[in-house]
């Protein structure tokens, strides 16, 4: 991987400096300044600093799959890791230097981290419930015409067609395991998780980067720093905000410990930007650029990828004749997914934008686009309980975890997540 030093300032579809003059960016320039007391257009050098990082990747984890996964394929590189997880780097025989430098780093934890506060982050997103697998996976469809985000999906069709069910419930999979009490701690499966899925992510992106269809001048290394620092705010700034249309009531500073929370998750995964937002303004102004720097190239294999998302809960054909209890458990097993397909469509149409929605041609939601805000009384009035007596902060959060492990359970049937990347592009 060539040093960033050697890389241009910025991908040749990092259009903000292009658009930040036009109309509709200086309305909202203006009201911001009006409304919020102030300019969502960041500082200059926060907005150039943003737009090296699509060229930033993660060289110590880059190292060991050079040094592992590449030479000895990557059942051996797999297995090294997971031993190495399990008992320690010690537990290795002869471990390669990569391995021995990529733990030594993990164990030491970066000056800025406050525990306290990583706790009340991943307490503030467990709060959410299941409400924020859906809606977090909705508000990425937005992102899905940008070709540094399609297309390293479209090549590797890890979210096309049938896998796209699969892998959505690995990341929310994921989300419950980071966000769990200790679940961050040394030794625990969320930490052991965001290990897992970083070196899947240094596998696809040292492979697409030999991919001939990777623009590496237009859009910079794949699954940059960049995109997953915009990725860590979809779990933290945009459901803090975007999830009161719902009734949930986080404070500005639930909201910020939820940034520092991913942002220490952000770090397990060998995400390390070189400026990251610690405000909800910061967060915010960070949208900004995020919405007007876009080059929207990503074509049909952006929509494919939003259309899949969109059927991912489509309920499967009928599994032939039934009778007596066995018919009468099936329909009601029909019926449930069905409502859950619905469920799933009603929150892409209500969090989506209507003009991303039209773009991708999306499927209808009818009333279920509703959902969301029909839970809007019950959600608030528990929330507005939970705020104003704080012996019931513990029992929001067991119910919260509960009725997420539920989710996942139903929808998986407990299957474990493996977070094993493809091995074969779709072209």
């Amino acid at each position: 991987m060539p040093d960033v030093t050697e890389a241009p300032a910025a991908p040749a579809e990092f259009r903000y400096h292009d658009r930040l003059d036009r109309r509709w960016p200086r309305l909202v320039r203006r009201a911001s300044r009006a409304v919020l007391g102030f300019d969502p257009a960041p500082p200059d050098d926060v907005v150039r600093t943003f737009a090296a990082m699509y060229y930033d990747a993660d060289p110590l984890a880059e190292a060991f799959v050079e040094e592992v996964y590449l030479r000895r394929g990557m059942a051996a590189g797999r297995a090294m890791l997971e031993q190495a997880l399990a008992g320690g780097v010690a537990s290795v025989p002869d471990p390669p230097p990569s391995l021995v430098a990529l733990f030594a780093d993990l164990e030491r934890d970066p000056p800025w981290v406050d525990p306290a506060r990583v706790e009340r982050g991943a307490r503030a997103f467990r709060r959410f419930g299941p409400a924020v697998f859906r809606f977090a996976g909705t508000i990425t469809l937005a992102a899905y015409t940008e070709s540094s985000v399609a297309k390293p999906l479209a090549l590797t069709g890890a979210y096309a067609g049938g896998s796209t069910r699969h892998r959505f419930l690995e990341t929310a999979a994921f989300w419950i395991a980071v966000s769990e009490p200790g679940g961050l701690a040394a030794g625990a499966p969320g930490r052991a998780s965001a290990l897992r899925v970083r070196i899947m992510h240094v596998f696809v992106r040292r492979r697409l980067l030999d991919h001939p269809e990777w623009d590496r001048a237009a859009w910079g290394v794949p699954i940059s720093q960049a995109d997953a620092l915009l990725t860590l705010m979809g779990g933290s700034v945009a459901p803090g905000l975007g999830l009161r249309a719902m009734g949930f009531r986080p404070s500005t500073d639930d909201i910020e410990a939820m940034m520092h929370f991913w942002r220490y998750v952000g770090h397990l995964m060998g995400v390390r930007p070189r400026w990251y937002p610690t405000t909800v303004r910061e967060g915010l102004q960070l949208a900004f650029v995020a919405a007007l720097k876009g080059a929207g190239t990503a074509g049909e294999d952006g929509v494919r990828l939003c259309q899949s998302y969109a059927r991912a809960f489509e309920p499967a054909g009928n599994g032939g004749p039934a009778r007596g209890r066995a018919r009468r458990a099936s329909a009601l097993a029909r019926l449930r997914a069905e409502a859950s397909h619905r469920v799933h469509l009603g929150y892409t149409r209500f969090f989506l934008p209507p003009s991303v929605h039209r773009h991708n041609r999306l499927p209808a939601a009818g009333p279920w686009a509703l959902v969301p805000l029909a839970a809007f009384p019950l959600v608030f009035t528990a929330e507005t309980l939970r705020r104003a007596i704080p012996a019931l902060e513990v029992v929001a959060d067991r119910v919260a975890r509960w009725r997420r492990d539920r989710w996942l359970a139903h929808h998986t049937g407990g299957r474990r997540a493996e977070y094993r990347p493809v091995e074969q592009f779709t072209r």
